[in-house]
């Protein structure tokens, strides 16, 4: 049995069995059943967070940072906190991943020494290159390609206001970027309608579109990539932007500002969506360019349950790999 499948099993009651990946990469690496019973546990922690406190006692978990962050970090370190462990926090200065050593070298130390390492960092391959070579979990805290324990999060608090998440319609609106990627792959497994709403030249990767589009194919449900934020948004449950310039494209601001011109989430647009449609950021947000001030801090908003979420879905992901077994 799994550990994944030995949280959710009742005594003589017979559950399919559910394989959990070694690793919390991509959600496009788990299928719809571990994603669903992984938003079952982040949802449970957050009603029951005693009975979860010393799911990860003794367990150490290095925590890797190429780039700052207010939300991970503090998630990261606190949940680990709560769950009976501790965290590492390794910042740019204290390691140097390509330099001076190895990602291969780096693993294989770490994996001596802690129980788990999360990985927030700009290139994909390095977190993939952790993955490969360390003997212990390997969580992306980040990547230039996606964002899984955020969009995990995001699962959860959409479930959380709606009852459910399958049939829902959820529309993205801004750069085709990692936030982009992540949701594709997590509404698409989990059978939401995604729509994402692009200026032209900012499309979401084509591989990670035609992929999609088959995993949702499997649900009946539809994948859309349009250079209208209307088009987008026309009856969506939830609405959805981020920054328009992401940390390393500060050079790139300036030009976006100007091409990203009408992709403002406002009341305006908000109005084409369902009246009953959350309004969602993973922040951090500059009001008045991707979103006005009247959606982020108005009625619709939801962007600190989100922030809020993290800290649970997180401590899902660290019992699910890093947990002793109930």
């Amino acid at each position: 049995m799994t550990r994944l499948t030995a949280l959710y099993t009742t005594p003589n009651t017979p559950q399919p069995e559910v394989r959990m990946p070694n690793h919390f990469v991509s959600l496009a690496d788990f299928s719809t059943e571990e994603l669903r019973k992984l938003i079952e546990l982040a949802h449970d922690v957050k009603r029951n967070p005693r009975a979860y406190r010393d799911s990860c006692e003794g367990q150490t978990l290095a925590m890797i940072f190429q780039k700052p962050s207010l939300r991970t970090r503090v998630s990261f370190q606190t949940g680990i906190y709560q769950l009976g462990g501790q965290g590492i926090y390794l910042g740019p200065t204290d390691i140097q991943l390509h330099r001076g050593e190895t990602i291969a070298d780096t693993a294989a130390v770490l994996s001596r020494y802690v129980d788990g390492i999360m990985a927030r960092v700009f290139g994909h391959s390095d977190v993939v290159d952790l993955a490969a070579h360390a003997s212990v979990p390997v969580i992306n805290g980040l990547s230039d390609f996606n964002h899984p324990c955020q969009v995990l999060a995001d699962l959860q608090t959409v479930s959380e206001k709606f009852g459910r998440l399958e049939g829902l319609k959820f529309a993205y609106i801004g750069d085709g970027n990692n936030m982009a990627h992540s949701i594709m792959f997590g509404c698409a497994k989990m059978g939401l309608h995604v729509a994402v709403g692009h200026p032209k030249g900012y499309a979401p990767d084509a591989e990670v579109t035609r992929r999609t589009r088959e995993m949702a194919a499997v649900h009946g449900t539809a994948v859309q990539v349009t250079e209208s934020p209307i088009e987008a948004v026309t009856d969506a449950d939830v609405v959805y932007t981020d920054v328009w310039a992401s940390m390393g494209q500060e050079d790139e601001a300036a030009e976006r500002l100007k091409r990203f011109e009408g992709f403002e989430v406002n009341s305006a647009l908000m109005a084409a969506a369902k009246p009953t449609a959350i309004f969602m950021h993973c922040l951090p947000a500059h009001r008045g360019e991707e979103v006005s001030a009247a959606v982020i801090d108005g009625p619709q908003s939801v962007v600190f349950d989100q922030a809020e979420n993290r800290l649970h879905a997180q401590k899902a992901i660290m019992i699910s790999l890093m947990g002793r077994r109930h």
